[in-house]
């Protein structure tokens, strides 16, 4: 379903009275569920909000099978893949049982699990064709190429070849290295649905790699119009804007993601590029300043004079120029063995003496992220796994008062910290760094190495 016009009680239903009784969700239901969960940063904390309330207040949930099941389908909605998997043990076994657990176990990458529990969802009563393109698009992202083709051939023969099967047909021609192929299937996905959102976002990102940037406009407009993978879609779309110099089409493709994620990472970033892009204007002189700075920054550190400690932590860190230390932070260079206050001082001395200081690179290295990842993957989150706030890690209060005295608010500005970093902050110890690790791989993504 792409609109939620005429359905007065849409957010009602959703915040309010998911858990008010026992009574299964339709299909429908659950679908309005999980498309307004994360359609925005205001609907996914408020949501998550009366899940964490619930959950802690209420102590029926647990004892009834039905309350359970709808439970699960709440912290689905909410991208809490695990703890979904543990209240469906409570919940009654059924079809939507089955089918929710095994998306579950998708998500967290236990592919062998889910197809069994892909398969018993069809003994119980789902859609053969729905679990079999379920099935293949698991194995496929588990690498069992030659099983998925099998599969996908047993599906053939159910007689309903709908855009799903030329989709799924397109992504296993894309992963056996057969690019035209994927693109001509996806190409007959869209003539059969014209509303299919991964069809849509996936061909128009190929097009685009391939440089056929109007073409891949058009594919990016329908897949915003069709109201499912919006941010991705249009982050893209702005992307492509951008390329063709269109900086107004290209911001007002950000301003709508931030409408609806005002912290969403790479969109903030995008804004200052266009930005940057609509002021830009050739300066000479600058451009003279510029190649002086990049011929002091690639002056060698040995030129300098150091005590042998600093020097040989320095060459241990790979920090072989005057431009690798604008890369590194105080605290990174305090947390490594042997570096202290003495060698912060020297490094700080030769620095200030160029006009330069420690992680002065770092913003510079943020605004240029998008040129170097250009558009957002298919098969990466709808809204951006880096956009979610920090909210939704459930960490200790001391973890979580320190993240906000470094303002860190989403995953995103989390990730772009080094574990160095957040040992700098005051009561951050080994044991919120532990809890911080462990929630981001739950998650799939980490903090800044060091290199990075």
């Amino acid at each position: 379903m792409t609109s939620t016009e005429g359905l007065d009680s849409v957010e009602e239903f959703n915040f309010k009275n998911l858990l008010i009784d026992d009574s299964p969700l339709t299909i429908k239901q659950f679908d309005l569920l999980v498309e307004n969960a994360r359609k925005g940063e205001f609907e996914q904390l408020k949501f998550a909000e009366y899940l964490n309330e619930n959950l802690e207040t209420r102590s029926d949930l647990e004892a009834s099978p039905g309350l359970a099941m709808k439970v699960a389908q709440g912290l689905f909605a909410m991208k809490h893949y695990s703890e979904a998997l543990t209240w469906l043990e409570k919940a009654p076994s059924n079809a939507a049982h089955a089918f929710l657990r095994a998306m579950c176990l998708k998500f967290t990458g236990q592919y062998d699990l889910a197809v069994a529990q892909f398969d018993q969802a069809e003994t119980k009563g789902c859609d053969p064709f729905d679990v079999a393109m379920a099935v293949i698009d698991t194995l496929r992202q588990a690498d069992k190429l030659q099983e998925a083709g099998e599969r996908l051939k047993r599906a053939s023969r159910l007689g309903d070849i709908r855009a799903e099967y030329h989709y799924q047909l397109g992504r296993l021609h894309e992963a056996n290295g057969d690019h035209q192929g994927c693109v001509n299937e996806l190409e007959k996905a869209v003539e059969l649905d014209r509303k299919h959102s991964q069809a849509l976002f996936h061909l128009a990102f190929l097009l685009d790699l391939y440089g056929q940037e109007a073409f891949a406009l058009d594919y990016y407009k329908q897949c915003v119009a069709c109201g499912n993978a919006k941010v991705n879609a249009l982050l893209n779309l702005a992307v492509v804007y951008e390329a063709l110099g269109q900086n107004e089409h290209a911001m007002h493709c950000v301003k709508r993601v931030l409408s609806a994620w005002p912290n969403h990472t790479r969109a903030r970033l995008y804004q200052k590029d266009i930005e940057s892009s609509m002021t830009m204007y050739y300066d000479e002189d600058q451009e003279r300043k510029r190649d002086r700075r990049n011929k002091v920054l690639e002056i060698p550190i040995s030129d300098f004079e150091l005590s042998v400690r600093s020097r040989n932590c320095l060459k241990k860190m790979n920090i072989r120029y005057l431009g690798d230390l604008l890369k590194v932070t105080e605290p990174e260079l305090l947390a490594y063995k042997n570096f202290g206050e003495t060698s912060l001082y020297e490094i700080k001395v030769i620095l200030n003496s160029k006009g330069l200081t420690l992680g002065q690179m770092l913003e510079d290295n943020k605004k240029s992220v998008r040129k170097h990842v250009s558009l957002a993957k298919p098969d990466t989150a709808e809204e951006g796994i880096y956009a979610e706030s920090i909210n939704t890690l459930g960490l200790s209060v001391r973890s979580r008062k320190c993240l906000e005295r470094l303002n860190i608010v989403t995953l995103g500005e989390l990730c772009n910290h080094t574990e160095a970093e957040l040992l700098g902050c005051k009561n951050f110890g080994m044991t919120s760094l532990d809890e911080v690790r462990e929630k981001l791989q739950i998650k799939e993504v980490s903090l800044r190495k060091l290199e990075d």
